[in-house]
């Protein structure tokens, strides 16, 4: 199995719901998310994806949150804007426009030190 990824960051604020802490309060990060994908056969340019294809389509998600409140983009009006529910709202967005590999893993770091990841095993 051949494996790529690739990480890209956007910068946003939030704060947590039903939470006992600093992070209540409204703060932001400079969020990194890295992004796994894998397959078997690679492409007739001998990839498992061009990683200029694989950066589009993880920054058209992620240009939804740069520079905003994720508090208040859909769907963190609604759901607590945690790591864990992060990384795994950009699996499910990604899962819908990569066809041609299979989605490992997507990672989200709130700093060097904190990450939280979503795949489906």
């Amino acid at each position: 199995m051949f494996e790529v990824s690739v990480t890209q960051e956007f910068a946003a604020a939030h704060k947590l719901n039903d939470y006992q802490g600093q992070c209540s309060n409204l703060h932001g990060h400079t969020w990194q998310v890295e992004v796994r994908v894998a397959s078997s056969v690679l492409n007739s340019g001998g990839m498992v994806i061009d990683f200029r294809d694989l950066k589009a389509a993880l920054r058209s998600i992620l240009d939804r949150f740069d520079h905003g409140y994720i508090n208040e983009i859909p769907p963190f009006d609604q759901l607590n804007p945690t790591a864990e529910n992060i990384s795994r709202h950009i699996f499910d967005q990604l899962k819908l426009v990569l066809a041609d590999c299979y989605l490992r893993q997507v990672k989200v770091w709130e700093s060097a030190g904190s990450s939280a990841a979503y795949r489906e095993d």
